[in-house]
């Protein structure tokens, strides 16, 4: 067990604290404040505790330089609307300077402020250790609630634990709750169902999975890979060509370690790779030469809620087509609802999934969405995350 905050006196002292604000936004407007919303528990409890509370994020990729477009300014300006509440910013190019410092120092108990994005030097990404020390001398203690970025170790997100003592905020708290009681001590029947493009990205996943799952759903186009490995034709399907191989050797891991893995038995398929293409449903062993698969089909539909319905744990990573184009959402939107209708615990695992049952309105049904793509498939890979390895145990 890591410490949280409520495992510190926060009164009078200062909290640096690393969140997660990589928000998206068109032409400075933010399109998604989800994640600024995600980290208000945690604020609120360190500004109720009387902390004086000192922010730091990234936004997108600024590579290491001070570029205008990324400014976390407007990130700063929906925080104060969130909050009712000024949040203090001061953009500077160093992230960390005499003004900065000052401001640091002049927060009364319960203020807020927010540097600017901590990417604007490129030591961030390198975990260089003077940034690390620059960042850690506004703060008595460390933070950290940005599990979307746990999986780096950046000087924002563990070198600054070099320095000061480390908890994890409320996020990062919730995050290893669902997904490690998920992976590590889940209620059985555990299934898991993996999607997405490639199955390399999603290898060690499966590996670690397999270690553990009663049942593996696999869709999107990596199911074709897998149909490949089969000695099916998959017409222009996507294929990860390279991990074909692999693919048929996961099948026999499963097959020795007595896991099921379901592969969609009908797919919807198009001429080319857009919404009004001609397209048809076809059985997996029937794939025409000159279509592609872009959805699993209804009977697919069907075998996979089953399951869903039966399980007593679901954890998600991935959708079952290309559920941006109407037409070929319906797998993806069909296996949300069996979540949403079903009595089990419900993980979803960030990135498409996670955007998924956001487009279908149905997040508010499911246990809990991770907040991180890249960190959630590690951890569901099985790895220590640098991010949370550098919190204080109890």
């Amino acid at each position: 067990m890591k410490k949280t905050v409520k495992d510190i006196d926060v009164k009078g002292k200062k909290a640096l604290v690393r969140c997660d604000f990589n928000v998206p936004m068109k032409d400075g407007v933010i399109t998604d404040d989800i994640r600024i919303v995600s980290a208000l528990p945690t604020i609120r409890y360190l500004i109720d505790g009387g902390a004086k509370v000192i922010l730091m994020s990234h936004l997108g990729r600024p590579d290491g330089e001070p570029k205008k477009e990324f400014t976390l300014a407007p990130v700063a300006e929906r925080l104060s609307q969130l909050l009712g509440t000024e949040v203090v910013f001061i953009s500077s190019d160093r992230v960390v300077d005499d003004k900065v410092k000052e401001a640091a120092s002049d927060l009364k108990d319960g203020q807020v402020m927010l540097l600017e994005n901590v990417r604007f030097r490129k030591e961030e990404t390198k975990n260089g250790a003077d940034f690390a020390r620059e960042l850690s001398e506004l703060g008595d203690f460390f933070v950290n609630d940005a599990f979307g970025t746990a999986h780096r170790a950046h000087a924002s997100t563990a070198g600054v634990a070099d320095y000061l003592p480390a908890v994890s905020g409320f996020l990062i708290e919730k995050e290893v709750k669902f997904l490690g009681n998920a992976v590590e001590n889940p209620k059985r029947p555990f299934v898991a169902i993996m999607g997405g493009a490639k199955v390399g990205d999603k290898i060690p996943v499966i590996e670690n999975l397999l270690k553990k799952v009663d049942t593996l759903i696999i869709g999107g186009g990596m199911a074709y890979t897998f149909f490949k490995a089969q000695g099916l034709e998959i017409g222009t399907s996507i294929l990860d060509k390279d991990n074909v191989n692999l693919a048929a050797v996961l099948l026999e891991k499963a097959a020795a370690a007595g896991v099921t893995i379901l592969l969609p038995v009908d797919c919807v398929c198009g001429r080319e790779f857009k919404n009004d293409t001609e397209f048809g449903i076809y059985p997996k062993d029937k794939i025409p030469s000159d279509m592609m698969g872009l959805d699993i089909g209804p009977e697919t539909v069907k075998v996979y809620g089953k399951v869903i319905k039966d399980a007593a744990t679901v954890v998600w990573n991935g959708p079952m087509g290309v559920f941006e184009m109407p037409n070929f959402a319906k797998g993806t939107r069909a296996v949300a609802e069996a979540l949403a209708e079903s009595s089990a615990v419900t993980v979803i695992g960030g990135g498409d999934s996670a955007a998924a049952v956001e487009q279908f309105g149905l997040a508010d049904k499911m246990t809990h969405i991770s907040t991180g793509g890249g960190a959630s498939l590690e951890f569901l890979e099985g790895k220590v995350l640098p991010g949370i390895a550098v919190i204080q145990d109890k």
